[in-house]
């Protein structure tokens, strides 16, 4: 057994390069573990900008110079931000509170349903399980329970101390890192040992496919958002800009998202007209834009930055969200793909690279 160990640590940590890339990606999960809500404007400074990159890169071969092209690409996209805001945020906000003072009402129809399926299914679901469940549901909709829940909410993620700042400091770190790119890595390298050919090798390789990945997300959050909004406003389902947002931001969790943000859209067509027409071809239209974002959208988005295989995917997403919550969820297929990067580089005398790729 001895032996067994012994060979197999030499055949992997003999090369000084493997040891320098181990250090490099034990400190960086330390950091990002122990540090990320104070790193959070960074992380998210960083991710504007591998967004940003690519229209200043292409500025900066017409010969504009960089900071002029950082300096446009900024602008325009704080204004484009602002516009969406302002225009999105209002209605968002109006159809969010009706929904929330509709909810009574839904929930009891939906009991005047259930209790009649109780009678005549007694062997399913029997009254004194139904009298327990509205109990519950009654306790959460308790007005003094929403307005502590608000406060909670308030208090740890929207304080206007936190917003000026995310304000401030976003816009100047995307600024700068994307008018200093050069700079700052070639200033990083000194922080890392000469030891690093194999680290370069697995950054080279994760680089464009980080890029990839946030600009196809970001389009692919868009895409499905617009024309599910479109698809449930010409139907005539209520809430439909909440409902459209809501989709659009459910692709953030590969597979489990849009599963997740169906329930709301059923329940919402279901209250609306009841088992009609009218609630199948919305279920329908919703299954059709689903398929085609998963069959057509994500392969044309992505193509080989995602080649996972879903099982590993579905992994990442709940271990990396387990240790980083939402930019966990966010990063869970780059960073399932660095695990694959760095399996596929690392040396390996005996035995053939590991590697996940979806078959």
């Amino acid at each position: 057994m001895l032996s067994f160990l012994t060979e197999w640590y030499k055949n992997r940590f003999s090369d000084p390069h493997a040891i320098t890339l181990m250090f490099i990606i034990v400190g960086i999960g330390l950091a990002l573990y122990f540090g990320a809500g104070l790193l959070a404007p960074l992380l998210i400074a960083l991710v504007l900008a591998f967004l940003l990159e690519w229209p200043v890169a292409q500025m900066s071969r017409l010969g504009i110079s960089r900071t002029a092209a950082a300096s446009i690409v900024l602008v325009a996209f704080l204004g484009l931000m602002l516009i969406l805001m302002l225009g999105l945020a209002p209605s968002i906000w109006r159809q969010g509170v009706s929904l929330v003072a509709d909810l009574p009402t839904m929930i009891d129809k939906g009991m005047s349903i259930a209790k009649g399926l109780s009678a005549e299914y007694p062997q399913f679901i029997s009254a004194a399980q139904l009298d327990s469940m509205m109990e519950e549901i009654n306790k959460m909709l308790d007005t003094q329970h929403l307005l502590d829940l608000g406060k909670q909410i308030l208090g740890y993620s929207a304080s206007l101390l936190v917003l000026m700042v995310y304000a401030i400091l976003v816009p100047l770190l995307v600024f700068f890192f994307l008018k200093d790119k050069d700079q700052l890595l070639k200033g990083s390298k000194r922080f890392f040992p000469d030891n690093r050919d194999l680290a370069r090798k697995v950054w080279l390789e994760m680089d464009q496919q980080i890029f990839n990945y946030i600009r196809g997300k970001v389009i692919e959050i868009v895409i499905v958002g617009v024309v599910s909004y479109i698809v449930f406003a010409l139907m005539g389902l209520r809430y439909s800009a909440l409902l459209g947002v809501l989709t659009g931001l459910s692709v953030l969790i590969p597979y489990v998202g849009a599963t997740l943000v169906t329930l709301p859209i059923a329940l919402v067509a279901f209250f609306q007209w009841g088992f009609s027409p009218e609630f199948g071809y919305l279920m329908l239209s919703y299954g059709v834009i689903q398929a085609l974002d998963g069959n057509v959208l994500v392969p044309l988005l992505f193509s080989d930055a995602v080649d996972l295989h879903p099982v590993v995917i579905i992994a990442a997403v709940l271990v990396f969200g387990g240790l980083w919550g939402v930019w966990g969820v966010f990063f869970a297929i780059p960073l399932a793909s660095l695990v694959k990067a760095v399996l596929n580089a690392w040396p390996n005398a005996e035995s053939p690279k590991m590697t996940l790729d979806s078959e």
